[in-house]
């Protein structure tokens, strides 16, 4: 039988999730397809990649990881506006370099330019952002969500007969504007035999723009790789591991966050509850999907998902347990299977949840806490969780640097004992004081030592 996972071993199909898992990990630490720029440097990428896996797997490495929040602080410290680091490429990599040459050794931290590709976005009119120049301020640190209701109600059955089709012709044309012309389109499974009346609508002049309009943004997102591309690479080659880790949400917040918005959802609980179940055992599936296929890259060793809408408060645990963790939890199970590490973003407070997310295998699942207690997280979940999280966004822009090692120490002390800790932030804020950054580091190595 052919293997159709090219660079993962001819044998995957038989590996446990563990021995995957263990696979993924080695590779990560031994990656062989970098080319460093020095013999240090693969030393630094090799010492910095086990600390991080050791931490997962609940294991003490030589010290305790740290996750700096950076934010936006190498455009600041250069001179720029994340509006001029959206839209000049360049100069968001001239920043990140200048950056890099005077702290990346300091701070073990290697900038790259995490920032929207906003021409492309300008062309294309998309709805769910707001962003400097667009919506915002040119000054403006930072996007914001633009929740709607993207989806009606009486279109579940839509989703749920053919997510692609709802997607492509219904969803897209309400959050790209320059795509409107996509609800022309007859449904593509239509196309069979002789297309010459499914495809006459390629004629028509909305359609033709929206083509061009397309083909505009692929030139800028074409330049935009061409310039962060090499940049990015040279985080590894310099010693600095990038687990680049895939991305999805919760199943429910995909359909509460771009599709029925919060009101809504939070009525559909009520009102429309099966309809809510059948959208969500559909998208589960079709991400199931997706991720796998991400899965085949050997290279990738982690997805996080962002969790939004199970945090307390927003619904009662008998909601959660019925609407939220079941599809979130099938989609962790099938990507633990495939060895991969899933990284939960508990956003806000979590306190409620933790006795009932305690359900999966041992180093699988690394827990990010915003607004979370550390120290009941670390008893409740730290025997088969690693754990990350919780120095206060606010702290590290309008602390001292004084509180902020003091805060990482406790939490250290709580949080790191026997391993499993990684030191990060709660949230990343924007506008990080560098001092503060620098006491996060200086606390790990002071208090995070578990071997010299």
């Amino acid at each position: 039988m052919l293997n159709n996972r090219p660079g993962l071993p001819d044998n995957w199909a038989e590996l446990t999730p563990e021995q995957k898992r263990q696979w993924r990990q080695n590779n990560f630490i031994n990656r062989e397809n970098i080319k460093f720029l020095s013999p240090q440097a693969k030393a630094d990428y090799r010492t910095r990649a086990q600390r991080l896996v050791d931490a997962y797997n609940l294991k003490e490495p030589d010290r305790v990881p740290v996750n700096l929040p950076v934010a936006d602080l190498p455009y600041r410290l250069h001179g720029i506006t994340v509006h001029t680091a959206m839209y000049d490429f360049q100069k968001a990599v001239e920043a990140c370099k200048q950056f890099n040459a005077q702290y990346s050794a300091e701070l073990e931290y290697y900038a790259t330019p995490l920032v929207i590709p906003a021409r492309a976005l300008d062309i294309l009119d998309y709805k769910l952002y707001s962003w400097p120049g667009n919506g915002l301020p040119t000054d403006a640190p930072g996007f914001q969500f633009l929740e709607g209701e993207y989806m009606k109600p009486e279109e579940y059955d839509d989703l749920i007969r053919d997510p692609s089709d709802y997607w492509l012709r219904t969803y897209m044309p309400r959050i790209f504007g320059s795509m409107d012309s996509l609800k022309l389109f007859q449904p593509l499974t239509n196309i069979i035999e002789m297309p010459t009346g499914q495809i006459a609508v390629l004629a028509n002049p909305q359609v033709k723009a929206t083509l061009r309009k397309i083909l505009d943004a692929s030139d800028v997102l074409e330049q935009r790789m061409q310039v962060f591309g090499p940049h990015s690479a040279l985080g590894p080659a310099s010693g600095f591991p990038a687990p680049g880790p895939g991305m999805c949400k919760a199943p429910f917040d995909i359909l509460g966050d771009t599709l029925r918005g919060t009101a809504a959802i939070m009525k559909d609980m009520y009102r429309r509850p099966d309809k809510i179940l059948a959208a969500l055992d559909k998208i589960t599936d079709v991400f199931i999907h997706a991720l796998l296929e991400s899965a085949k890259n050997p290279d990738m060793i982690s997805v996080m998902f962002p969790l939004h809408k199970g945090a307390d408060g927003w619904m009662s645990q008998k909601q959660f347990d019925t609407f939220y963790f079941p599809t979130l939890k099938k989609i962790i199970d099938a990507l633990i299977v495939e060895g991969l590490e899933v990284i939960l973003f508990a956003e806000g407070s979590y306190n409620t949840r933790l006795e009932s997310v305690n359900v999966f295998p041992k180093g699988s699942v690394c827990w990010l806490f915003d607004q979370s207690d550390m120290a009941r997280a670390k008893k409740l979940l730290g025997e088969k969780c690693c754990i990350q999280g919780n120095v206060p966004s606010s702290l590290t822009v309008t602390g001292s640097p004084q509180d902020v090692k003091e805060y990482c120490r406790k939490l250290i002390e709580v949080c790191g004992k026997g391993g499993g800790y990684i030191l990060s932030a709660g949230c990343t804020a924007e506008n990080p004081k560098l001092d503060n950054l620098r006491a996060m580091m200086a606390a790990a190595k002071e208090y995070g030592v578990y071997r010299k």
